[in-house]
Formats: structure tokens, sequence, C-alpha cells
């Protein structure tokens, strides 16, 4: 297939735009895929040791981007 190797994106440098671009977004939305699923407090990879992983955000900013800053959660605490 033309332009995948070497040798062809010499002879077309026009596609050399679309493979970085392309690559970039790849790359960042593999990033924030996989932040998604370590940092988010809906996940939860281990039930056993951490039931309800969401109390250990309750004081602490997990949001990618906060435009209106910080504020803490007020999520109430269930006790059993």
């Amino acid at each position: 297939m033309q332009g995948l190797s070497i040798k062809s994106l010499k002879k077309h440098p026009s596609l050399i735009p679309l493979f970085v671009s392309l690559g970039i977004g790849v790359a960042f939305s593999t990033y924030y895929v996989l932040r998604l699923a370590t940092r988010n407090p809906d996940i939860t990879w281990n039930r056993k040791s951490n039931p309800e992983p969401w109390q250990h955000y309750a004081d602490k900013q997990y949001k990618f981007y906060a435009p209106s800053g910080f504020k803490p959660s007020t999520a109430p605490k269930y006790d059993e």
C-alpha cells in the first residue's frame, strides 16, 4: 500500500502530517482512556479491598479539567 513505507512517503510528503496527527490523536485518546480506567472513582478493579472507591475521592480532585476551581464533594457517608 502506498504511503506506508519510508520510500513511498518520500514520493508523497503530503501524507506525513496525516500520519503525525493520527499518531498524536491515537496516543492522547489511549492515554485518556487508561486514565479514566485507573483514576475514575466510578470504576473499581478490586471490589473486595475497596468496595466503595468513590469514598477515596471525597476530598480530592479527580476531574481532568475544572474551570471553576476545585470544591470538595459533599457526598453522604453511608454507614452500615
